[in-house]
Protein backbone atom coordinates (compact mmCIF):
# COMPACT_ATOMS: atom_id res chain seq x y z
CA UNK A 1 0.00 0.00 0.00
CA UNK A 2 1.30 3.44 -0.92
CA UNK A 3 1.24 5.65 2.20
CA UNK A 4 2.27 9.30 2.28
CA UNK A 5 2.55 11.78 5.15
CA UNK A 6 2.13 15.54 4.71
CA UNK A 7 2.52 18.57 6.93
CA UNK A 8 1.38 21.70 5.16
CA UNK A 9 0.44 25.24 6.13
CA UNK A 10 -3.22 26.26 6.39
CA UNK A 11 -3.93 29.93 5.79
CA UNK A 12 -7.35 29.57 7.40
CA UNK A 13 -5.92 28.15 10.63
CA UNK A 14 -2.57 29.92 10.57
CA UNK A 15 -0.63 26.76 11.32
CA UNK A 16 0.76 23.59 9.82
CA UNK A 17 -1.75 20.76 9.53
CA UNK A 18 -0.90 17.09 9.15
CA UNK A 19 -2.62 14.45 7.06
CA UNK A 20 -1.91 11.11 5.41
CA UNK A 21 -2.97 9.52 2.16
CA UNK A 22 -3.36 5.83 1.42
CA UNK A 23 -3.36 4.51 -2.12
CA UNK A 24 -2.13 5.55 -5.51
CA UNK A 25 -3.70 8.32 -7.59
CA UNK A 26 -6.79 7.66 -9.65
CA UNK A 27 -9.24 5.96 -7.29
CA UNK A 28 -12.36 7.31 -5.63
CA UNK A 29 -11.20 10.07 -3.30
CA UNK A 30 -12.34 9.49 0.29
CA UNK A 31 -11.93 11.62 3.42
CA UNK A 32 -12.04 9.80 6.77
CA UNK A 33 -12.43 11.51 10.14
CA UNK A 34 -11.51 10.03 13.50
CA UNK A 35 -13.57 10.04 16.73
CA UNK A 36 -13.63 13.01 19.10
CA UNK A 37 -10.22 14.62 19.70
CA UNK A 38 -8.70 12.04 17.37
CA UNK A 39 -5.67 12.48 15.17
CA UNK A 40 -4.99 11.95 11.50
CA UNK A 41 -3.29 8.61 12.18
CA UNK A 42 -6.12 7.04 14.20
CA UNK A 43 -7.79 5.39 11.21
CA UNK A 44 -4.53 3.57 10.59
CA UNK A 45 -3.69 2.85 14.23
CA UNK A 46 -7.09 1.33 15.00
CA UNK A 47 -7.24 -0.90 11.95
CA UNK A 48 -9.70 0.94 9.72
CA UNK A 49 -7.16 1.41 6.93
CA UNK A 50 -6.41 -2.32 6.97
CA UNK A 51 -10.10 -3.05 6.48
CA UNK A 52 -10.13 -0.80 3.41
CA UNK A 53 -6.95 -2.33 2.00
CA UNK A 54 -8.62 -4.36 -0.79
CA UNK A 55 -10.04 -1.22 -2.41
CA UNK A 56 -6.92 0.85 -1.74
CA UNK A 57 -4.52 -1.74 -3.16
CA UNK A 58 -6.68 -2.35 -6.21
CA UNK A 59 -6.54 1.34 -7.07
CA UNK A 60 -10.26 1.89 -6.54
CA UNK A 61 -9.88 4.09 -3.45
CA UNK A 62 -7.52 6.82 -2.31
CA UNK A 63 -8.02 7.60 1.39
CA UNK A 64 -7.19 10.94 3.02
CA UNK A 65 -7.12 11.21 6.83
CA UNK A 66 -7.10 14.84 7.99
CA UNK A 67 -6.21 16.08 11.45
CA UNK A 68 -8.86 17.58 13.72
CA UNK A 69 -8.92 20.52 16.13
CA UNK A 70 -11.84 19.18 18.21
CA UNK A 71 -10.14 20.18 21.47
CA UNK A 72 -10.48 23.82 20.42
CA UNK A 73 -14.02 23.55 19.07
CA UNK A 74 -16.60 20.87 19.78
CA UNK A 75 -14.91 19.50 22.89
CA UNK A 76 -14.03 22.78 24.63
CA UNK A 77 -17.34 23.10 26.44
CA UNK A 78 -15.91 25.52 29.02
CA UNK A 79 -14.50 27.81 26.35
CA UNK A 80 -16.06 30.87 24.76
CA UNK A 81 -18.75 29.46 22.46
CA UNK A 82 -18.38 32.10 19.76
CA UNK A 83 -14.64 31.51 19.51
CA UNK A 84 -15.21 27.75 19.44
CA UNK A 85 -17.64 27.88 16.55
CA UNK A 86 -15.55 30.46 14.68
CA UNK A 87 -12.59 28.11 14.99
CA UNK A 88 -14.75 25.22 13.78
CA UNK A 89 -15.70 27.33 10.77
CA UNK A 90 -12.05 28.02 10.02
CA UNK A 91 -11.32 24.30 10.18
CA UNK A 92 -14.31 23.60 7.93
CA UNK A 93 -12.91 26.02 5.37
CA UNK A 94 -9.46 24.47 5.71
CA UNK A 95 -10.90 21.08 4.76
CA UNK A 96 -13.24 22.25 2.00
CA UNK A 97 -11.16 25.02 0.42
CA UNK A 98 -7.55 24.01 1.08
CA UNK A 99 -7.20 20.31 1.81
CA UNK A 100 -9.88 19.24 -0.66
CA UNK A 101 -8.11 20.97 -3.53
CA UNK A 102 -4.77 19.55 -2.41
CA UNK A 103 -6.19 16.02 -2.22
CA UNK A 104 -7.76 16.34 -5.67
CA UNK A 105 -4.36 17.40 -6.97
CA UNK A 106 -2.63 14.44 -5.32
CA UNK A 107 -5.27 12.04 -6.64
CA UNK A 108 -5.48 13.62 -10.09
CA UNK A 109 -9.28 13.57 -9.76
CA UNK A 110 -10.18 17.06 -10.95
CA UNK A 111 -13.90 17.49 -11.54
CA UNK A 112 -14.94 14.50 -9.44
CA UNK A 113 -16.67 14.46 -6.09
CA UNK A 114 -15.39 12.63 -3.02
CA UNK A 115 -16.64 10.22 -0.39
CA UNK A 116 -16.68 11.30 3.25
CA UNK A 117 -16.81 8.99 6.25
CA UNK A 118 -16.02 8.88 9.94
CA UNK A 119 -16.99 7.32 13.24
CA UNK A 120 -18.35 8.97 16.38
CA UNK A 121 -17.24 12.63 16.16
CA UNK A 122 -15.92 11.70 12.73
CA UNK A 123 -19.49 10.73 11.87
CA UNK A 124 -20.59 14.18 13.01
CA UNK A 125 -17.96 15.76 10.80
CA UNK A 126 -18.85 13.62 7.79
CA UNK A 127 -22.49 14.64 8.04
CA UNK A 128 -21.59 18.29 8.38
CA UNK A 129 -19.27 18.24 5.38
CA UNK A 130 -21.68 16.30 3.19
CA UNK A 131 -24.83 18.28 3.91
CA UNK A 132 -23.09 21.65 3.69
CA UNK A 133 -21.09 20.84 0.55
CA UNK A 134 -22.91 18.31 -1.65
CA UNK A 135 -21.13 20.02 -4.52
CA UNK A 136 -17.90 18.43 -3.21
CA UNK A 137 -19.13 15.13 -1.73
CA UNK A 138 -21.48 12.56 -3.26
CA UNK A 139 -21.15 9.69 -0.76
CA UNK A 140 -21.48 9.88 3.02
CA UNK A 141 -20.93 6.96 5.38
CA UNK A 142 -21.52 8.20 8.93
CA UNK A 143 -20.92 5.66 11.69
CA UNK A 144 -22.28 6.44 15.17
CA UNK A 145 -22.72 10.12 14.40
CA UNK A 146 -25.24 12.77 15.34
CA UNK A 147 -26.27 15.86 13.48
CA UNK A 148 -27.45 18.45 16.00
CA UNK A 149 -24.81 20.97 17.12
CA UNK A 150 -26.76 21.82 20.28
CA UNK A 151 -25.47 18.57 21.74
CA UNK A 152 -22.10 20.34 22.01
CA UNK A 153 -23.17 23.99 22.36
CA UNK A 154 -26.29 23.50 24.50
CA UNK A 155 -28.16 26.81 24.96
CA UNK A 156 -25.76 28.81 22.81
CA UNK A 157 -27.10 29.06 19.26
CA UNK A 158 -25.91 31.61 16.71
CA UNK A 159 -25.56 31.78 12.94
CA UNK A 160 -22.44 29.62 12.82
CA UNK A 161 -23.82 26.97 15.18
CA UNK A 162 -26.86 26.84 12.89
CA UNK A 163 -24.63 26.42 9.84
CA UNK A 164 -22.87 23.49 11.54
CA UNK A 165 -26.08 21.77 12.62
CA UNK A 166 -27.53 19.76 9.72
CA UNK A 167 -30.88 18.92 11.32
CA UNK A 168 -31.54 22.64 11.75
CA UNK A 169 -30.55 23.94 8.33
CA UNK A 170 -32.05 20.95 6.53
CA UNK A 171 -35.45 21.60 8.11
CA UNK A 172 -35.39 25.12 6.68
CA UNK A 173 -34.03 24.23 3.26
CA UNK A 174 -36.53 25.46 0.62
CA UNK A 175 -38.02 22.68 -1.52
CA UNK A 176 -36.67 24.30 -4.69
CA UNK A 177 -33.09 24.68 -3.40
CA UNK A 178 -30.67 22.95 -5.76
CA UNK A 179 -29.02 21.12 -2.84
CA UNK A 180 -32.09 18.89 -2.65
CA UNK A 181 -31.32 17.46 -6.08
CA UNK A 182 -27.64 17.01 -5.19
CA UNK A 183 -28.67 15.08 -2.07
CA UNK A 184 -30.99 12.87 -4.11
CA UNK A 185 -28.21 12.12 -6.57
CA UNK A 186 -25.86 11.11 -3.74
CA UNK A 187 -25.43 8.05 -1.54
CA UNK A 188 -26.34 8.83 2.09
CA UNK A 189 -25.59 6.10 4.65
CA UNK A 190 -25.96 6.44 8.41
CA UNK A 191 -25.28 3.51 10.71
CA UNK A 192 -25.53 3.29 14.48
CA UNK A 193 -25.59 0.44 16.95
CA UNK A 194 -28.10 -0.05 19.73
CA UNK A 195 -25.59 -1.37 22.23
CA UNK A 196 -23.24 0.12 24.81
CA UNK A 197 -22.50 3.86 24.64
CA UNK A 198 -24.70 4.41 21.59
CA UNK A 199 -27.82 5.93 23.22
CA UNK A 200 -27.16 9.58 22.34
CA UNK A 201 -25.89 8.68 18.88
CA UNK A 202 -28.93 6.50 18.29
CA UNK A 203 -31.23 9.39 19.16
CA UNK A 204 -29.21 11.75 16.97
CA UNK A 205 -29.34 9.38 14.01
CA UNK A 206 -33.09 8.93 14.37
CA UNK A 207 -33.49 12.71 14.41
CA UNK A 208 -31.76 13.00 11.03
CA UNK A 209 -33.73 10.01 9.74
CA UNK A 210 -36.95 11.89 10.50
CA UNK A 211 -35.78 15.14 8.91
CA UNK A 212 -34.65 13.51 5.66
CA UNK A 213 -37.87 11.49 5.43
CA UNK A 214 -39.89 14.69 5.83
CA UNK A 215 -37.84 16.33 3.05
CA UNK A 216 -38.20 13.35 0.72
CA UNK A 217 -34.44 12.82 0.56
CA UNK A 218 -33.57 9.12 0.16
CA UNK A 219 -31.04 7.73 2.61
CA UNK A 220 -30.04 4.39 4.09
CA UNK A 221 -30.35 4.36 7.86
CA UNK A 222 -29.09 1.08 9.26
CA UNK A 223 -29.70 0.38 12.94
CA UNK A 224 -27.51 -2.46 14.13
CA UNK A 225 -28.39 -4.67 17.09
CA UNK A 226 -28.07 -4.33 20.84
CA UNK A 227 -24.69 -6.05 20.67
CA UNK A 228 -23.31 -3.29 18.40
CA UNK A 229 -21.37 -0.91 20.65
CA UNK A 230 -19.73 2.49 20.25
CA UNK A 231 -16.30 1.03 19.62
CA UNK A 232 -13.65 0.49 16.96
CA UNK A 233 -14.39 -3.25 16.73
CA UNK A 234 -17.86 -2.47 15.42
CA UNK A 235 -16.80 0.44 13.23
CA UNK A 236 -14.31 -1.87 11.49
CA UNK A 237 -17.14 -4.27 10.67
CA UNK A 238 -19.42 -1.47 9.54
CA UNK A 239 -16.94 0.31 7.26
CA UNK A 240 -16.24 -2.92 5.36
CA UNK A 241 -19.93 -3.72 5.03
CA UNK A 242 -20.92 -0.34 3.64
CA UNK A 243 -17.81 0.29 1.58
CA UNK A 244 -18.42 -3.01 -0.19
CA UNK A 245 -21.87 -1.77 -1.22
CA UNK A 246 -20.63 1.66 -2.32
CA UNK A 247 -17.50 0.59 -4.18
CA UNK A 248 -19.44 -1.75 -6.45
CA UNK A 249 -20.34 1.41 -8.37
CA UNK A 250 -16.69 2.31 -9.05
Amino acid sequence: MEINYYKEYSHYLGRDMEFKTYGRPGGKLAFAFAPQNGRFYDFESFGMVNELEPWINSGKLMLVTPDSIDLETWSDENGDPRYRIEQQERWFKYITEELFARAVQLNNSFGYKALVTGCSMGGVHSGNFFFRRPDLFDVMISLSGLFNAQYFFHDYFDDLVYNNSPVHFLRNLPPDHYYNQLYRESRIICCVGQGAWEDELLAGTRELDTVLAEKGIPAWFDYWGTDSAHDWAWWRKQIVYFMDKVMQEY
